[in-house]
């Protein structure tokens, strides 16, 4: 069995390198070493950052694909029609475990990132940049980035900055959900669908957008857009970040033109050649047979002709020794396990699909089949967030990519061959094993005034639970860094008002270093407050 993907696999380009310039030089370009190689940073207007987007037809590299300058003037629209200041958020939440391009870039190039951010925080006029990550090495990276350039979270700075913590789960990256985890309530999505760009972050307009987005966006402010289309297809310049992995030699994430053959990408990793299938887009995307791969191009026009998808960049062959069936319900059954259990089809409908597909590969017969069938038809579209819509596609992919062994499985029983676990999942308690970085603070209760209302457990039960008195028992341990918003809800909502957090080790200090420099203030939403 394959374990899951390390933080930060093998990274190769094909070609120039834009956002991997440096990447031969150091393992992480810290600012000094991101300034020599990047250059500065002309300041940028806002109505210009907004054509500089659409001039280069940049859209949200983590899935959904939106066109970056509608969002734009979309929330600098809203901003000024309420009279607010807009916050800009980074989403790093890259929870799909066969995702790591997202990683990588917060790992090594954490500078080129927070470019393009500090760009549209200075376009919009907004006082607040969040970043949300989802693992321990995102999280010292990217605080680090912060102290690197004197920027944090203090009151009476011009722009607060800080990072968030969201768990590594599939539905923890939705907008939705991260917006949530950053206003201090769980990384779940809301229930309901509110636009972002017009109530986010403390029910602030909002731009958010991930991570290569903001990293494309500072590339693209440097070199001019006449330049950047030099590099791939006409209708889809620059080049993308993808993960390849699965039945490869040499799993890596790779930066590559738009344009570039699939096959090329996929030989590149050592993969088969002759896959059975190609998974494109993760977990959430489509199959694509052999034939399909030797006629795609990287782009997401050539993906979607062959009934593919580039989605957030994930590409996973399987080769003929395993059986297609299996490894499909390996992910079916993690996606119904990564429910958020906050609607039906979400909660009822993916556990049903998973198991329909366990009763067709175990000879479950026509009838198991055209169950299976039925329960995902009726998941799509129906959900409260993008996860029963994204899983009911891949289930959907599964049945139409691999009809040979559908029909073994059916008729005769199954096709023989073994299951390898060759497309990556976490490991069981892998959530668990990873630690935070410590915040240096402590909970604290002050039982003459505590009356054991509990509601400070339900907030924090990783650090507060109620024993059989019905009084909470806190643990005697560090709030890590990532619990550190949830602790302090849980303070402010103590009715007693017995709760307190207490410093009990000075935390490192940060390097005082300029930020980006200051680019010109007629900007799109920046003549509001």
């Amino acid at each position: 069995m394959n374990s899951p993907l390390p933080d930060v696999p093998e990274v190769r380009v094909v070609g120039l390198p834009q956002l991997t310039q440096g990447f031969d030089l150091v393992e992480r370009l810290d600012l000094q070493m991101h300034l020599k190689v990047h250059g500065p940073l002309e300041p940028v207007s806002g109505e210009r950052l907004a054509q500089l987007a659409e001039e280069i037809s940049l859209t949200g590299r983590g899935g959904a694909g939106f066109p970056f300058g509608r969002k734009l003037r979309a929330v600098a629209k809203s901003a000024i029609r309420r009279g607010v200041r807009p916050v800009v958020v980074v989403n790093g939440s890259e929870g799909e475990p066969a995702c790591r391009k997202d990683t990588v870039l917060l790992n090594r190039a954490p500078h080129l990132i927070l470019d393009g951010a500090l760009l549209a925080a200075e376009a919009l006029g907004a006082r607040t940049l969040v970043v949300a990550v989802t693992r321990n090495s995102t999280e010292v990276s990217m605080r680090a980035a912060l102290a690197e350039r004197g920027l944090s979270d203090r009151r009476g700075q011009q722009l607060r900055a800080r990072v968030v913590r969201t768990p590594e789960r599939m539905v923890s990256g939705e907008a939705s959900s991260v917006i949530r985890a950053v206003n201090g309530g769980p990384a779940l999505p809301p229930g309901r669908r509110v636009r972002a760009a017009d109530s986010g972050v403390g029910g602030a307009p909002t731009l958010l957008s991930n991570a290569e987005t903001f990293a494309q966006l500072a590339v693209a402010a440097r070199i001019g857009s006449r330049r950047y289309a030099h590099t791939g297809l006409d209708s889809e310049p620059g080049t993308v970040m993808l993960t390849i992995s699965g039945a490869v030699s040499r799993p890596m994430v790779v930066e590559v033109p738009t344009g570039v053959p699939l096959r090329y990408v996929l030989q590149l990793a050592g993969a088969p050649p002759l896959p059975q299938g190609v998974l494109t887009g993760g977990y959430h995307g489509n199959w694509i047979d052999s034939v399909a791969v030797h006629e795609a191009v990287v782009s997401k026009a050539s993906l979607a002709s062959v009934g593919g998808a580039l989605g957030a960049g994930a590409i996973l062959p399987i080769g003929p020794e395993t059986c297609a069936l299996g490894e499909s319900l390996r992910v079916a059954n993690w996606l119904a396990a990564e429910t958020a259990g906050q609607c039906g089809p979400c909660k009822l409908g993916l556990p049903a699909a998973a198991g329909g597909l366990a009763d067709v590969i175990n000879g479950g017969g026509p009838a198991a089949l055209e169950a299976l069938r039925e329960v995902t038809g009726a998941v799509k579209g129906r959900g409260a967030c993008k996860h029963p819509d994204g899983s009911a596609r891949f289930f959907a992919s599964t049945l139409s990519a691999f009809t040979d062994d559908l029909a073994a499985h059916v008729l005769d029983g199954g096709c023989g061959r073994p299951v390898t676990g060759v497309l990556p999942l976490p490991l069981p308690g892998y959530e668990e094993v990873e630690e935070s970085i410590p915040s240096g603070e402590k909970v604290f209760i002050d039982w003459t005034l505590c009356q054991g209302h509990g509601l400070c457990a339900d907030i924090i039960p990783e650090l507060i639970r109620i024993n059989s008195d019905g009084y909470p028992s806190v643990a005697d341990a560090v709030v890590p860094m990532h619990m550190r918003g949830r602790a302090q809800r849980a303070v402010r909502r103590c009715p007693a008002l017995a709760m307190r957090i207490e410093q009990v080790a000075a935390p490192a200090p940060e390097p005082s270093r300029p930020a980006l420099p200051s680019s010109n203030r007629k900007a799109l939403g920046s003549g509001r407050s």
